[in-house]
């Protein structure tokens, strides 16, 4: 089995990617040719393949990454200092029908390779038809007045309510909004909370009010609409003597209806898992993203439901989405979500290529391309089917693209909130981030995992010294594992687990 020291990621690239540092003068082989490199390359950085004139497009992933700001030597270290992004405000885009086709004659394959054989997982099945892969008891708050009484909640829940085979344990989504928001800011946060009660993740849901916030516990249990009335209560606190008297006895109920619930087998095809990436270096587009993005092939050839978000991650990879829109209708709602975003910077005066982040950079991300190019390789080559606004929930299978920002505690809350079961979570700088649901963290890199094994659950860093069957299959097995309940996520094990909602508006 190969075991790579460097990586020209597309035949047409200008650039080659250390895989392990490199020393300068060292002599590397990459696609025939014998380069010596200028400089010490960290790995996960990029050095020049030929020499790259000032002006001249850098090339990775076979698509352009910026352009060289200096001229640079065969050999050279490529990076921030010596190119720059292209881009811009405004982009113009192109409808291609027969790419479209091409893409979905591909995906016909694949599907017609899983005929008959889908994976299964054990799951609840929920009274609508839908299916939960945790049996948890969730706590909503309305607004951010009661966070404490609910946080005193679950202490209470974690000594008196019994671990049992039916029973997954309890969270509660703290927040500080609810009150003092206006307009589509006020909207956005009761529709993602009442996105967080429906989750089929729960099995009982208390909502808990204060009673004068402007999310008024009458207008916000009209937005949840129809509920189970044995699997959520409601609860306005300034109603009654003894809130934790009342809350208590409330999730004694849902604990004891919980009973009733057991596992039983469903194809993998009814999951929805959302894709998500931070703290990215280097290797995560070579590695993690295109692992999830096998793994999203896989299960939209099946049937199920995978979900794409980060759209200022999309910039200056765009267009090779919207090749892949399933349909007319979805390339231009494609092409909305994009705008709408970069108009969302225009008013705050900020430009759209204020990416990537410091921790990028080290770890050998150039400009917004060159994040952005690895980034969207978790979306596989699935046809788009759907483009979501954010606080919306799925709607149909396949990928959809789901409107929402990079931050990594909002995007996974959004994705959560949008309807995922389990959340495929890449890195290659390591986060203990945990978001409402399983958060599954794939490193990019094996030094990371071994570092990090408390926060690690799988190295796609095997990807560059195994066979990539093999790998594939055992993040299969991992995924139908936690998705089962017969393992848990490491930030289930940490108990990380937590929302942030997307603000911008004003506060009162």
């Amino acid at each position: 089995m190969q075991t790579y020291t460097v990586l020209k990621v597309h035949p047409e690239d200008s650039v080659a990617v250390a895989i392990r540092p490199l020393s300068q003068g060292e002599v590397v082989e990459v696609a025939g040719l014998q380069i010596a490199v200028a400089t010490d390359i960290p790995a996960g950085h990029k050095f020049a393949l030929k020499a790259i004139a000032k002006g001249e497009k850098v090339i990775k992933y076979g698509a352009p990454i910026g352009y060289a700001v200096t001229d640079i030597a065969c050999g050279e270290h490529v990076h921030a200092a010596n190119i720059k992004t292209t881009l811009s405000e405004s982009a113009e885009y192109v409808y291609d029908k027969m790419q479209s086709e091409q893409f979905a004659l591909k995906a016909e394959q694949r599907s017609k390779e899983w005929e008959g054989r889908v994976p299964t997982i054990k799951a609840y099945r929920r009274s609508n038809g839908a299916i939960g892969i945790r049996n948890e008891l969730w706590i909503v708050p309305t607004v951010g007045c009661v966070n404490k009484i609910a946080e005193n909640l679950v202490s209470w829940a974690q000594d008196n309510l019994k671990k049992a085979p039916f029973y997954d344990g309890i969270h509660v989504w703290s927040h500080p909004y609810g009150c003092s928001q206006l307009g589509d800011d006020h909207e956005a946060t009761r529709t993602i909370l009442s996105d967080l009660v429906h989750h089929p993740n729960a099995g009982g849901v208390l909502v808990l009010s204060l009673g004068c916030e402007n999310n008024t516990p009458e207008s916000f249990r009209a937005l949840v609409g129809e509920v189970d009335a044995n699997r959520v209560k409601f609860l306005t606190t300034q109603d009654v003597s003894d809130e934790l008297a009342e809350s208590k006895r409330l999730l004694t109920e849902l604990y004891e209806t919980m009973k009733g619930d057991t596992r039983e087998d469903v194809g993998m095809d009814n999951l929805i898992v959302g894709f998500k990436c931070g703290g990215s270096d280097g290797l995560s587009g070579i590695t993690a993203n295109p692992l999830v993005g096998r793994f999203c092939d896989a299960l939209t050839a099946m049937g199920g439901t995978g979900i794409l978000t980060e759209v200022p991650e999309m910039f200056g990879a765009e267009q090779l989405l919207m090749n892949r829109a399933v349909d007319e209708q979805v390339y231009e709602q494609t092409v909305n979500l994009i705008n709408d975003f970069k108009q969302y910077f225009v008013k705050h005066n900020q430009v759209v290529y204020e990416n990537p982040s410091p921790g990028n950079k080290a770890g050998g991300i150039s400009t917004l391309e060159d994040k952005s190019l690895g980034c969207i390789q978790k979306g596989g080559q699935a046809m788009i089917t759907d483009v979501l606004g954010y606080g919306d929930r799925i709607k149909k299978r396949g990928l959809n693209l789901l409107n929402g920002p990079g931050n990594d505690i909002v995007s996974t809350t959004a994705l959560a909130a949008c309807g995922a079961h389990i959340i495929l979570f890449t890195t290659g700088r390591g986060t203990p981030l945990g978001a409402p649901v399983p958060t599954i963290k794939i490193s990019s890199n094996s030094a990371l995992a071994e570092k990090k094994a408390n926060w690690i659950d799988f190295d796609a860093g095997r990807l560059l010294q195994e066979d990539d069957e093999t790998v594939l299959s055992d993040f299969l097995s991992l995924i139908q594992r936690v998705a089962s309940g017969d393992a848990m996520a490491k930030n289930e094990e940490n108990g990380y687990a937590e929302i942030s909602l997307f603000k911008d508006g004003v506060i009162l």
